[in-house]
């Protein structure tokens, strides 16, 4: 094989035989199902009526691939991830590839084939996408959208929680952020980012019978930040229990040298569930049955108060803002 037919060029753009050739040798491969197969300008979904779920996001992530997972795993993920977090069952996706001149087809077809994986694995048709090939220096970013059926009686909203409520977070804080500044400072270790779908977890709260009030996917900002836009949606508090929150040795010691705090760091396989005070044991329960939720810990309960509250490990009590400043860039 020619090394032009290893690496993306300005032809796969063009929507002539090229493309069409890359569409069969990857994404046909993997992403086949009877929607995309039609090859029409849109996809023609069989949707239920009631209530939908739509979310879109950007995947710009640095490294594409990383120990855990890859942006492929990443996009899937990212995306269901927040369908789900507003109760819904995650129905369809599209995906859309920016990719720089340059790029090896071997590494999209790795993506690709993670991509059906997870999307496998959230039960998720992708019905529709599109690729664009531009100048560059061999790169490749993702754009998904994903849409979501919310059954009956599901109501997952911030302005839902109330006083007394308990904050049950599903594992530990700062997995992703430390795997990718590891994979970026060459520094050698065993982190694995969390990138999953948390399809497990919310199927389990609804098997139990358990109705979250909120539920939020803590991303970018880190744990802080996501307890305070809750908050601010609600025009509540929460009082957050330090020494109840779950944090990898190995993830602490890397923070620590780095001048990291966990509770800012970002995750790209976690979330938070809200639930009434009487619900708490059984959701955790039910939380630490499956997969992504087996370290999960109730870190907190919904207070009148303005702001967030964290008891610090020594019994003292600071305000917990939000993220201030510039994160780390390219994290998913």
């Amino acid at each position: 094989m020619s090394e032009t037919k290893d690496i993306i060029t300005m032809a796969h753009g063009s929507g002539g035989q090229a493309s069409h050739e890359l569409m069969s040798r990857v994404f046909g491969k993997y992403f086949h199902n009877e929607i995309l197969d039609a090859l029409e300008d849109a996809a023609v979904l069989d949707m239920e009526a009631g209530k939908l779920a739509y979310s879109t996001d950007s995947f710009v992530v640095t490294p594409l691939f990383f120990k855990g997972g890859n942006i492929g795993k990443l996009c899937i993920a990212g995306t269901v991830n927040d369908l789900l977090m507003m109760g819904a069952e995650p129905k369809y996706l599209t995906c859309g590839f920016i990719i720089e001149e340059g790029f090896p087809i071997e590494d999209l077809d790795r993506i690709a084939a993670t991509m059906a994986e997870e999307a496998a694995k959230a039960g998720v048709l992708i019905a529709a996408g599109d690729t664009k090939v531009v100048d560059g220096q061999g790169g490749l970013y993702i754009n998904t959208s994903g849409i979501g059926i919310i059954p009956e009686g599901r109501a997952a909203r911030a302005a839902n929680m109330k006083k007394g409520d308990k904050i049950i977070l599903s594992g530990n804080l700062g997995d992703h952020q430390a795997c990718i500044y590891s994979a970026r400072m060459g520094i050698e270790n065993e982190i694995q980012s969390d990138c999953g779908v948390l399809k497990d977890i919310t199927d389990a709260l609804y098997g139990a019978g358990i109705t979250p009030h909120t539920m939020r996917d803590v991303t970018r900002g880190g744990l802080g930040t996501i307890l305070n836009e809750l908050c601010k949606a609600a025009g509540c508090g929460m009082r957050i229990e330090e020494s109840q929150i779950p944090v990898d040795d190995k993830v602490a010691g890397l923070a620590g040298i780095l001048g990291l705090d966990p509770l800012y760091m970002a995750n790209e396989g976690k979330m938070i569930a809200v639930v009434a005070e009487e619900d708490a044991d059984k959701a955790l329960e039910a939380m630490r049955q499956t997969e992504h939720g087996k370290n999960a810990a109730v870190i907190g309960t919904v207070t009148e108060d303005a702001n967030v509250q964290l008891v610090t490990g020594l019994g003292g009590v600071r305000v917990l803002d939000v993220l201030y400043g510039e994160g780390l860039p390219r994290i998913c």
